[in-house]
């Protein structure tokens, strides 16, 4: 690969890098350049503009080659990605193709993966839940992972500040497990959920069914104004990326917010190859980057970097990021660098039916549904199994038609669909245990097309996980039999790791350098001028949807490393 080297050292110097353009890569931008740092943004996908670049936000299923579908060729062609709930022909542009950057399993992981500008910030479910003592405290409850360097009172503020500007919706709960947050009005539950959250109250002191929180604007404020976005139409199309900017993403809202200040360049089609290490100043001083077409290799520099690549990304960059200081890694002398690599469980399901409230049914979509927190193991370990879960649940009428007779008949029936019982469904959000097993690393003998060695994945479930399983499915059973709920199934998809796309961990932050990679600030404990603050940082998993935890930890990151950085601690 020869060095593209037209343009001085001085015009690719900045005052801070940001890898990744996502949900976590989004924040550190605006967070950066309003605070006056020129700022370079990369990412390995193609630019994605908001509105423009959203070919298929507004069409019918007929004005599709495929009416929404797609052909079975593509589907066998990828494997990995089909598995994707989301994957489909209105939505297939933004996911990245199995043969695109392929991956080593040593054992079964589906690694789904969105590469262009915003990430998978145009794909990604929307929910979101604070985090509370009872996740953060877990480690040091049970002795699994290492002891979070923060607790919940450090990055409330920071919950608090990101949910103003993103825009959540939700209900004022008053849930010890669940923080409550900077709410928008919360959407409706339905009957027949809003009857199951009495049952479920009279049955149990310690379990709830509340309307999950999501990231949609249920109500325009005049932040969410100024960022040019209104509230959500509901039209439950998100994964086509919104044009009205309804729900949060980098595109709609962080990285337009980012370039109104005049400090951001981002420069899509960029593959990030390692940090530089300078051994002299014995510091990173920057990013060596490959153009996604041409190969051709630019380096760039700047005081501080960064790294919000998402989870497995980010480890692969840093262990790809080698020196003489550095031989396994960037920051890794206690050679845990891409272990402790974790995810969320999410197998098991249940459904049933409900034949009350025939007189009911519901109107409308909406762009999230019930939730029922985590409550086992809250306050005492009370199970076979360690930490716990969440479960959604959701409820809608079901409808039939009549095949009864010919021509005129019944084409009015087939028109005229009549209403069914009340169908009840729900899936468990499982935390897993970070294990030294479960690890993420590089391939000595496979690489990329530009050069990188693939990443091997060995991560795996364990004994703890399939106890969880068989506890929500006998927990959801005897809350729907005190419902009244009759024709209840579980089932368990025994899909591999990675589908739940909540890949966490690698990276993770502590408080000993022997046991951990980066401090209660997000910071490498080894190299004090690059931040980790997607998913790889993460300690442990908790039950939550993790980005909201990801915008905080970043906007904090960042507002401690500006600070040093004019402080001088970080030069």
């Amino acid at each position: 690969m020869a060095y593209f080297n037209i343009d001085g050292v001085e015009e690719r110097t900045y005052d801070a890098i940001v890898i990744g353009s996502g949900i976590s890569g989004g924040w550190a931008a605006k967070e950066l350049t309003e605070k006056g740092l020129r700022t370079l943004v990369l990412d390995r996908g193609k630019d994605v503009k908001h509105v423009v670049d959203y070919p298929t936000t507004s069409l019918h299923p007929w004005q599709m080659d495929h009416r929404g579908t797609l052909p079975l060729e593509v589907k066998k062609e990828n494997p990995i990605v089909s598995k994707c709930y989301a994957f489909k022909e209105d939505a297939s542009h933004f996911f990245s193709k199995d043969d695109e950057h392929p991956y080593v399993q040593e054992k079964p992981f589906d690694w789904i993966k969105g590469y262009q500008v915003g990430g998978k910030s145009l794909l990604w479910a929307r929910q979101v839940q604070r985090w509370s003592d009872f996740d953060f405290e877990g480690p040091a409850r049970d002795g699994f992972a290492v002891d979070w360097p923060i607790r919940y009172k450090d990055l409330a503020p920071w919950y608090s500040y990101v949910e103003k500007f993103a825009g959540i919706s939700g209900n004022k709960d008053g849930l010890a497990e669940l923080p409550d947050g900077e709410f928008l009005p919360p959407y409706e539950l339905t009957k027949v959920e809003k009857y199951f959250k009495e049952k479920v109250a009279e049955k149990y002191g310690d379990r709830h069914v509340i309307v999950a929180r999501c990231a949609h604007l249920s109500e325009q404020k005049d932040i969410h104004k100024q960022q040019g976005r209104v509230q959500c139409q509901n039209r439950v199309l998100c994964q086509r990326g919104c044009p009205y900017g309804g729900y949060f993403s980098s595109n709609s809202s962080t990285l337009p917010w980012a370039e109104k200040t005049g400090n951001l360049t981002l420069k899509p089609d960029s593959v990030v190859e390692s940090l530089i290490y300078d051994e002299e100043k014995e510091k990173v001083t920057g990013v060596r980057v490959i153009d996604a077409h041409t190969k051709e290799v630019t380096e760039y520099f700047s005081k501080i970097v960064f790294v919000n690549a998402a989870a497995a990304n980010t480890n692969l960059i840093l262990l790809n990021s080698k020196s003489k200081r550095f031989p396994n890694g960037l920051g890794n002398d206690n050679g845990l660098l891409g272990k402790y690599f974790a995810f969320h469980n999410y197998r098991a399901r249940a459904t049933a039916e409900y034949d009350g409230f025939t007189d009911f049914t519901t109107d409308g979509k909406r762009p999230t549904s019930g939730y029922i927190p985590r409550f086992r193991n809250i306050h005492k370990q009370e199970t076979n199994f360690l930490r716990g879960y969440a479960a959604g649940v959701s409820t809608y009428r079901s409808e039939y038609t009549s095949e009864d007779g010919l021509g005129v008949a019944l084409k009015e029936k087939l028109a005229k669909p009549k209403l069914g019982p009340w169908r009840i469904g729900s899936h468990m959000m499982g935390e897993t245990i970070p294990k030294e097993s479960n690890l993420i690393s590089l391939n000595n003998s496979k690489k990329d097309e530009w050069g990188i060695p693939l990443l091997n994945f060995d991560v795996a479930y364990d004994d703890n996980d399939e106890k969880m399983i068989e506890d929500y499915f006998e927990q959801i059973t005897e809350m729907f039999e005190s419902a009244g709920f009759t024709n209840i199934r579980t089932s368990d998809s025994k899909q591999a790791p990675g589908l739940d796309i909540h890949e966490m961990g690698g990276v993770r932050m502590g408080k000993d350098p022997k046991t951990s990679l980066l401090n209660e600030w997000n910071q490498l404990h080894t190299s004090k001028n690059v931040f980790v603050t997607d998913g790889a940082c993460m300690t442990s998993t908790g039950t939550q949807n993790p980005s909201l935890t990801y915008m905080a930890l970043t906007a904090r990151a960042v507002d401690y490393a500006v600070k040093e950085l004019k402080n001088g601690n970080i030069s």
